[in-house]
């Protein structure tokens, strides 16, 4: 089983596929008979790994590092290179791209190449396995030809088109500079030929692809390739074909909206980057939009199409105390996405936020993900309160399990100031935020809006199991028996229906 490349990284969960590998398989060219591709998870003991490289002996080892797998990659490198000090080690992916001289990891492998690493890493191996190494261990890449690179999409198994998702680009780079994103490094927007891409997903809808996960950062900057993408789709339009794509907000004219339109609900769902509605902290990180026009796209996404939206905020930018932000977080809540995914502020190596550090005291935490712990305006209290918040809105509110009932927290005052003192008693009486059951979910809501919000136990019992069976569960939890009609619920369950999707709870509401 031995080759002389090994091509590995460590994923965040194994549903996740490593796109960057399958990128510079696909351009090792006459060398791709020579390699091999492995994935493992941050679950995944280093010594398992270790184990897996024995078992195939490569002269060359590389290894993608990632903001989620650095402290794990740094104990199988060090490790592996003290159990096979002749293995050659080569590093690469964002975590190592940036500020990388002070890293363990660097230290312990042979080499690094930093940047867009597709042709680099082929180079490199060359001269390696041709015994003539490059005298330098640090290689910087120059930005490849986009249109130049073999496509990775062969490299997806069947394996990996039945269980894993299906990451696809139709373009690298991104026009915009947000100072608290990689993606404000890699400028300009390059793309793929249009005709070869669409081959490509041609192959992979025959194989019976059903989610396809755009990772471009704007897919809406070009109108007419978005809509060339959407036709293609919508003529291939099955049961079941889902579609996920990072949106610029405030980026939808009327052609591109009639595309939309056409598509049956659930099968497109838009990333939407809010991150903050404060005109001040937008411009103080360079961040250009149009809130007005975000507004009249999000309400077009709702109600005239059956997009689901997944909008984000970011907690703790220059600046933005948690006023401003719960200002932000309601307006974004009466447009009604679908999901509000509240992101922590991350100082991710190489991004510019750092440079109002001083100014705005703010403090991050400096092991991964690197997320912010104080500034001036919100303390380390609150941000850990945030936190809270966050795992607790994710679960109540994105789930799509409680469409019926989480608004009831509202009716008096703004749904963030309400849901913060909700999330504050939860973690009150069960002493965390993450990893409850979702009938422990009920029964909190439950108390909560019985004993402080004095709602009628009987109609809120009613309108809880509605939103329960909306998942597809007939099974009664026992906190309910005592306010629901039993003997309909045992009719019900007669014209019980396969649960749907996290997605398609969402429909309707």
């Amino acid at each position: 089983m031995d080759v002389d490349i090994l091509l590995s990284t460590i994923n965040a969960r194994y549903i996740h596929s490593a796109f960057g590998l399958r990128y510079l398989m696909a351009n090792l060219g006459p060398l791709q008979e020579r390699a091999q591709v492995i994935e493992w998870t941050i679950k995944d003991q280093p010594t398992r790994m270790m184990e897996d490289v024995m078992e195939r002996m490569p002269r060359i080892l590389g290894v993608g590092v990632y903001i989620w797998n650095l402290e794990v990659a740094t104990r199988f490198v060090t490790a592996i290179k003290r159990l096979l000090p002749e293995l050659i080690v080569v590093l690469g992916g964002p975590e190592v791209s940036y500020e990388w001289q002070e890293l363990e990891i660097v230290e312990a492998a042979d080499y690094l190449v930093t940047g867009e690493a597709d042709l680099a890493f082929a180079r490199l191996c060359e001269q390696i396995l041709a015994g003539t190494p490059p005298p330098t261990s640090v290689i910087t890449s120059p930005l490849p030809s986009v249109p130049s690179l073999a496509m990775p999409y062969s490299f997806y198994k069947d394996e990996d088109l039945a269980h894993r998702v299906i990451y696809v680009e139709l373009s690298r780079g991104c026009p915009f500079q947000c100072e608290f994103c990689l993606s404000s490094l890699d400028i300009p927007v390059r793309k793929f030929e249009i005709k070869a891409f669409l081959h490509e997903m041609e192959r992979l809808y025959q194989a019976g692809v059903q989610q396809f996960k755009f990772v471009d950062r704007t897919f809406n900057l070009n109108i007419r390739l978005s809509q060339q993408i959407l036709d293609f789709f919508y003529e291939r339009m099955r049961p079941g074909l889902f579609l996920h794509f990072e949106m610029i907000p405030d980026r939808f004219p009327e052609a591109l909206r009639e595309s939309v339109k056409r598509f049956p609900p659930g099968s497109l769902q838009f990333e939407v980057g809010i991150q903050t509605f404060n005109e001040e902290v937008a411009e103080r990180i360079n961040r250009k939009q149009d809130n007005t026009k975000i507004d009249e796209n999000l309400q077009f996404l709702r109600e005239q199409t059956g997009v689901h939206v997944h909008a984000d905020l970011i907690v703790g930018l220059p600046g933005e105390d948690l006023r401003s932000f719960g200002k932000g977080f309601d307006h974004l809540l009466s447009l009604r996405p679908q999901e509000i995914q509240v992101g922590i502020l991350k100082r991710l190596r190489g991004t510019p936020i750092a440079r109002h550090s001083e100014e705005w005291e703010m403090l991050f935490n400096p092991n991964p993900p690197y997320e912010i712990m104080q500034t001036q305006q919100v303390d380390f209290a609150e941000i850990q309160q945030m936190k809270r918040f966050s795992q607790l809105w994710d679960r109540y509110a994105n789930s799509g399990n409680f469409v019926n009932t989480l608004p009831l927290l509202w009716t008096e005052k703004s749904p963030f100031e309400s849901f913060w003192a909700f999330s504050l008693w939860v973690v009150g009486r069960l002493g965390k935020s993450h990893s409850i059951s979702l009938t422990r979910l009920m029964e909190q809501l439950f108390v909560y809006l019985t004993e402080q919000k004095g709602a009628d136990q009987r109609e809120l019992a009613v309108l809880l199991w509605e939103d329960y069976t909306r998942g597809g569960s007939l099974k009664i939890p026992s906190f309910l028996k005592p306010y629901l009609d039993l003997k309909a619920i045992a009719a019900q369950r007669k014209n019980n229906a396969k649960a749907p999707a996290r997605q398609a709870r969402h429909m309707g509401t």
